[in-house]
């Protein structure tokens, strides 16, 4: 074991998702209860949540996709992406040399974010990746879960193994736990905001709906016919209470108001995305998932929820059959998860940790 010696990290986080700055949260909190120096470089939505907590935070161009009708735009974003980045190089750049003079960083940790890892190996670094979207690349998934999908995951795994290649570890957060392929990786269980931790769950008669889709009429009548009171975030933005229609609660953003309707939830209504399946599987609620088209981190996630029988995949939610064998399915749901354990974020930290300890004596 190695005596522990503070260290100057500069963080990277992408802005693409708030699932990258809610984990990196957490790990910043406690990297600077550790008595680490910390600088962050993140993009987009990141900087706002992340500059409210933490000091020294930089905005940086980042990665961003174009989203319509539940699909990815995947002309649209190349392009996007392409143009944004070469006009905001530049700005990069200059930020980068002034973090170089001001801070000379001892080690790099990057939540899926380029130019930490960028500046990281250029100047010879030692680099920590934490994201939950290596286990594409650096796992083995069986054909099940992948089936249909094929081309899109070898798409994307080439797209994964592009973006962050040669890092010194690797840290992978999930909830399930395929066989891993790569050297230098290892799986923990989800970063868990606090008030994830500290919420109580309970077997409530309600389902939580998270939709981003404004105006979707067909959706709130497929809800409406489940016949379950369901308090739904996100259909409607620009509320500032709680608008009741026959058993859909419409419901204003909250965070502990969510956290607290997520906890006592009789199961989860939601996309694909990582962060909030994570916290359904935590607190052992099961999830009716629907992923972003042509998004297939999202896909595999929800193909895994299923496979592990945590819930369900659906490519919409308007179909009444998928209502009827998802929520036919709930106590079999309920069983599956009741094994599912995680004591808090303890196993990826201590592996952070260790790692930042063989970083101080040259040693990763």
């Amino acid at each position: 074991m190695y005596p522990f010696v503070p260290m100057k990290v500069l963080y990277g986080v992408v802005g693409e998702g708030m699932g990258h700055a809610m984990r990196s949260r957490v790990v910043l909190e406690h990297l600077l209860a550790q008595g680490h120096e910390v600088e962050i470089m993140a993009s987009s939505r990141a900087v706002d949540f992340l500059a409210k907590r933490f000091e020294g935070v930089h905005r940086i161009h980042g990665l961003h996709m174009i989203y319509e009708e539940n699909r990815v735009r995947r002309g649209a974003t190349l392009w996007s992406n392409v143009s944004k980045g070469l006009a905001q190089l530049p700005h990069n750049i200059a930020a980068y040399f002034e973090l170089i003079h001001d801070f000379r960083p001892d080690v790099v940790v990057s939540d899926f974010e380029s130019w930490t890892y960028l500046y990281g190996t250029l100047h010879r670094l030692p680099i920590v990746s934490i994201d939950n979207m290596q286990v594409i690349n650096r796992c083995t998934h069986p054909e099940a879960v992948l089936a249909g999908h094929e081309a899109s995951f070898q798409l994307t795994k080439a797209f994964i193994k592009s973006k962050l290649p040669w890092c010194s570890r690797y840290l992978i957060t999930t909830f399930f736990y395929p066989p891993i392929r790569k050297e230098r990786t290892s799986l923990h269980p989800p970063i868990l905001r606090p008030e994830i931790l500290a919420a109580a769950p309970t077997r409530g008669d309600h389902l939580l709906v998270y939709q981003t889709g404004e105006g979707n009429t067909a959706l709130a009548e497929a809800l409406q016919n489940t016949g379950f009171e369901c308090r739904v975030y996100g259909m409607r933005r620009g509320i500032t209470e709680e608008q009741v229609e026959g058993n859909l609660r419409y419901r204003p953003f909250s965070e502990q108001g969510f956290i607290d309707d997520l906890a006592s939830a009789r199961a989860v209504i939601a996309g694909g995305g990582f962060t909030l399946m994570g916290e359904a599987v935590y607190l052992r609620k099961p999830m009716l998932a629907v992923p972003l088209a042509m998004q297939f981190e999202q896909v595999l996630n929800a193909r895994w929820l299923e496979h592990l029988g945590y819930g369900h995949e659906a490519a919409n939610l308007e179909d009444p059959a998928v209502w009827k064998r998802f929520l036919d399915d709930l106590p079999r749901c309920e069983e599956k998860l009741s094994t599912y354990a995680q004591q808090g974020n303890t196993s990826l930290l201590s592996a952070l940790d260790g790692a930042l300890d063989l970083a101080a004596v040259g040693a990763l």
